[in-house]
This record gives structure tokens, C-alpha cells and sequence, in this order.
């Protein structure tokens, strides 16, 4: 992404494809073959449960936790690649990561699976992020966010048996983590010539057609004098 700008690319439209497909892909192996990936999840302080830490997004344990999940990460995803795109990847990547550790560290003995700790990832660095750039447009965002998911928050508590309110808040955490240490390339934002440190009214062009009061003055093209040399060829005849 170029500094002067938010350009849309080809990974604003593949990343979130890629990512929904990659959950109902895995869940439609799971009905199709009549097998329970479940036990792939995160299982907290169990060696064997770090693996969930790689494999428990993909992981759901119902339709309508799948059809839960999929608008939002549809969603954030294509705000990440679109507003962030210089850092989108290691966001997401190492961001997953990150907070699925910190869930097999903190979360009750259970398996946890499911993509709604990256949706609190992404939902918590897009918010976080946005404000602290401090870029009109990425403070717009941040305030969609709040508006869309903002409801979320709730559920970073144990307020509703049968979810993993650690995966949320490790989520969430990391999130914030990651808008504080990330290094982002936003555009600048353009300055109106009177709105810079050194701007001079007097010399302004277009203020100079009014007075101390404000009103107008007409001018007139100052004439110039043209001195206008007129020199004469005289060219000699060829006739005797």
C-alpha cells in the first residue's frame, strides 16, 4: 500500500475467501466422513493441546457456530487487507498464533475451538489501531467496528456457558498487543494551504480581492505598455 493512499488489491477479495472457505471446508469433511475433529483443538497446559494453537480455527463444532463465525471474519478480514495491508499478514499469522497460546495458557480445561478468538484478534487491532493512528479514515473505521461488533465486549467475560470466553479475551488481548507494537503505513492527510504553520494571508491570491471588511474588490488588469519597432525591407528591383 502506498503512503499517499488505501488502494484495493486482490487480497481484500482472496483473503476472506480463502479463510471462509477454509472453515466450511473442514466442517463439510466432518459431516461428509462422519468424523469429530474436536479433540484437534486447544487443550489448556497439555502438550498435545498445542496443537489446537495451529488448528482449532478451522474447527466447529455446529452449523450455527460456523454461520456465527463466518460473516464477522468475512468482514474483518477484508478491513485488514484493505486498511492495513502493509502489515495484514503478520497480524493475522503471528496475531493467531499469539492468542492461541494465550488461551492453552489462561482457558479452563476444555478443548476450545472455533475462529472467534482471530474475530476478537482482528475486531480488537482494527479498533485499537484506528485510534491510535490517528487517520480521520481509520478512526471512521474503528467507530464501524464499534457500532457493527461492539456487543462483542460482553463476551470477553464467562457470561454464557458453552463458549470459550478465554479464546475471546486472548483474542481481544492480542489484538491490542499488536496495534501497539505494529507498524502501519497510513496515508497523510492533506493540509488546505491555510491550514499550515507558515501561511501569510497577504500573500494569498485570492484573499487580495478583498478588503480589511471582507468585501469584494474589483480589479482590473493593470494595462502595459508595448513599444511596437517597425522596421522597413526595401528590396532593390531587378529591372534596368
Amino acid at each position: 500500500m502506498h503512503s499517499e493512499s488505501f488502494k484495493f488489491s486482490n487480497a481484500v477479495v482472496l483473503a476472506p475467501l480463502v479463510a471462509i472457505l477454509s472453515i466450511w471446508v473442514v466442517f463439510w469433511v466432518e459431516v461428509q466422513w462422519g468424523i469429530n475433529l474436536n479433540d484437534y483443538g486447544i487443550y489448556p497446559r497439555r502438550l498435545s493441546g498445542l496443537r489446537g494453537v495451529f488448528f482449532s480455527p478451522f474447527i466447529h463444532s455446529s452449523i450455527e457456530h460456523l454461520y456465527n463465525n463466518t460473516i464477522p471474519l468475512a468482514v474483518l478480514t477484508a478491513f485488514l487487507f484493505y486498511f492495513y495491508q502493509s502489515a495484514a499478514l503478520r497480524v493475522l499469522f503471528f496475531g493467531t498464533l499469539l492468542s492461541g497460546l494465550l488461551t492453552w495458557a489462561i482457558a479452563r480445561s476444555s478443548y476450545h475451538i472455533g475462529a472467534s478468538g482471530v474475530i476478537y484478534l482482528l475486531a480488537s487491532f482494527i479498533f485499537f489501531k484506528g485510534i491510535l493512528a490517528k487517520n480521520y479514515r481509520l478512526v471512521a473505521l474503528s467507530l464501524v467496528v464499534v457500532f457493527i461488533y461492539g456487543s462483542m465486549i460482553w463476551y470477553i467475560f464467562p457470561v454464557k456457558d458453552g463458549i470459550s470466553w478465554e479464546g475471546h479475551l486472548s483474542g481481544f488481548v492480542t489484538g491490542l498487543v499488536f496495534a501497539l507494537v505494529t507498524k502501519v503505513r497510513v496515508p497523510e492527510v492533506r493540509k488546505y494551504a491555510w491550514e499550515h504553520d507558515d501561511y501569510n494571508e497577504a500573500d494569498d491570491p485570492f484573499l487580495q480581492h478583498f478588503d480589511e471588511h471582507g468585501n469584494f474588490i474589483e480589479t482590473k488588469p493593470e494595462e502595459t505598455e508595448q513599444n511596437i519597432e517597425i522596421k522597413y525591407h526595401y528590396k532593390a528591383s531587378d529591372e534596368d
